[in-house]
């Protein structure tokens, strides 16, 4: 294809994307299913764009994988996840092997009785539940994160720790139930098991050294010009991957913590550098979405909706629960209602379709049939749990205040997590202006500073004299978030 369609061609794929992105969030849809949609509308069924470079979507899904692990980890606050770090690593471990042996198992049974062509074995029936075993860390992020929950009890980042650490242990499982089917010999499973937690362990280990290297050397390097910090960031993303690849340890897991642990620590222009990368992380997930809308096609899903719709409602009332359960058995102070809403959080996305590619590449007998229902689940997937899940939180009383500081929308600032202080933006409305139109007749609270105006497309300094009017942005820094909260609630 020439270079120039191609890119006109890409171009019209993000523009739709991100149009249909903007509708979908009115109505409560998923970004990524609508990514999904808009690259099988373009595919072979659809527009007609021929797609079908299984090593390039692999390559592609790779690298996406990592920035996004990478981005998630620095997103993620260990003050947050140190109160449910233990539930958290047993549903990312435990909870994933669980859901492979239980999901492969129904998976065995059910294709057996419903789909004689299918002709699977225990073995790639155990590939297909460990290629759906762990949730999708693009899915969790971007549902959470866009829906603005506030989940009580932990249990946003709780959430956020398991899908953002159990992908390694997916990938392990799939890799070693791939290897033993191409090499047709019964499996090692003690010999899989010590593989399985050296890989862990070495890429644990590796990526925290790694990612306290990289921070004493960010820190110590004088660069002038300050844009090329988040690409140095990026390339210690990458570094870490690859670096962990040939040291034979965990790539995802290492390439997690080590944007876990810089994402911590005091790093130079560290906010602009978290922006890049969650610009980059979108980027890379509408790049990957729109690859695997793609890849599939559409009518290869018809003969399977019948067995595929019946393991997509096994893995979301049956095994999915049952392994939370069984992961969760010892914490007993967690309730009732938590479980169910963590069980319904079992959200396929990415990674289990490009799981499902490594075995398209791998030419394995069954693997389109394998992609397909992988594909098919997670469409099923996003539709049922990613839309839902605003509704059931409400619906488990697991909803917390919505009331909270809002970022500025009309002021590019962004305080470093150094300071404790938060800015937020206030849009001033009659009722506010009853008591006086001047900035002193407000009443904001004690350590709470106005610094800004903003009134229609002009900006100015106030002073305590300053006149207001309605629908004036007014930018403020506090260190007392809480009262200013009140008081907003109070005034509005």
């Amino acid at each position: 294809m020439q270079l120039e369609l191609a890119l006109l061609l890409i171009s019209i794929l993000f523009f739709v994307s991100i149009v249909a992105d903007k509708a979908g969030y009115r109505f409560g849809v998923p970004s990524l299913l609508l990514f999904l949609a808009v690259g099988m509308l373009f595919g072979s069924d659809g527009f007609g764009i021929e797609f079908d470079n299984i090593a390039m979507a692999e390559t592609v899904g790779t690298i996406a994988l990592c920035v996004i692990l990478f981005s998630g980890g620095m997103d993620t606050k260990i003050n947050d996840i140190k109160p449910v770090l233990a539930q958290g690593i047993m549903l990312s471990t435990l909870g994933v092997l669980l859901t492979a042996l239980f999901t492969g198992i129904a998976i065995w049974w059910i294709l057996g009785m419903t789909y004689e062509a299918a002709t699977f074995g225990l073995s790639t029936s155990l590939l297909l539940g460990a290629t759906m075993s762990s949730t999708d860390s693009a899915s969790v992020f971007s549902i959470l994160r866009a829906k603005g929950l506030r989940l009580k009890n932990n249990l946003k980042p709780m959430l956020e720790l398991e899908s953002g650490s159990n992908d390694p242990m997916a990938y392990i499982l799939t890799i070693t139930l791939l290897t033993y089917i191409q090499s047709n010999r019964e499996p090692n499973y003690i010999s899989a098991t010590l593989m399985v937690l050296s890989q862990l362990i070495i890429g644990a280990v590796l990526g925290i050294v790694f990612g306290k290297l990289i921070v004493l050397l960010i820190n110590k390097l004088n660069i002038k010009n300050d844009s090329l910090y988040p690409i140095l960031v990026l390339s210690s993303c990458i570094f870490i991957f690859s670096a962990t690849f040939f040291l034979h340890g965990n790539c995802y897991l290492a390439v997690y913590l080590g944007g876990l642990v810089i994402g911590n620590s005091t790093l130079v222009h560290k906010n602009s550098t978290i922006k890049f990368f969650d610009g980059l992380t979108w980027l890379f997930q509408l790049i990957m979405f729109l690859i695997l809308g793609l890849l599939v096609k559409p009518h290869e899903l018809i003969p399977i909706i019948v067995p595929g719709l019946i393991i997509s409602f096994v893995m979301i009332f049956i095994t999915r629960p049952l392994s939370v359960y069984i992961c969760l058995f010892p914490f007993r102070r967690m309730l009732n209602r938590d479980k169910m809403f963590i069980s319904w959080v079992g959200l396929r996305g990415a990674t289990p379709i490009i799981f499902a590619i490594l075995s398209l590449n791998a030419d394995i007998p069954n693997a389109r049939l394998l992609f397909n229902i992988v594909f098919f689940c997670t469409l099923v997937s996003l539709i049922l749990q990613g839309t839902s899940l605003p509704r059931v939180a409400k619906f488990l009383h697991l909803v917390g205040n919505s009331r909270g500081l809002k970022k500025p929308e009309h002021f590019d600032i962004d305080l470093p997590d150094e300071i404790k202080s938060a800015a937020t933006e206030i849009t001033i409305t009659n009722a506010m202006l009853k008591k006086g139109s001047r900035l002193m007749d407000i009443g904001l609270p004690e350590k709470t500073l106005a610094i800004m105006v903003k009134r229609e497309n002009g900006f100015f300094v106030p002073t305590g004299k300053s006149v207001l009017k309605e629908f004036d942005k007014l930018l403020v820094i506090t260190d007392n978030a809480e009262l200013l909260e009140e008081e907003l609630h109070i005034q509005n």
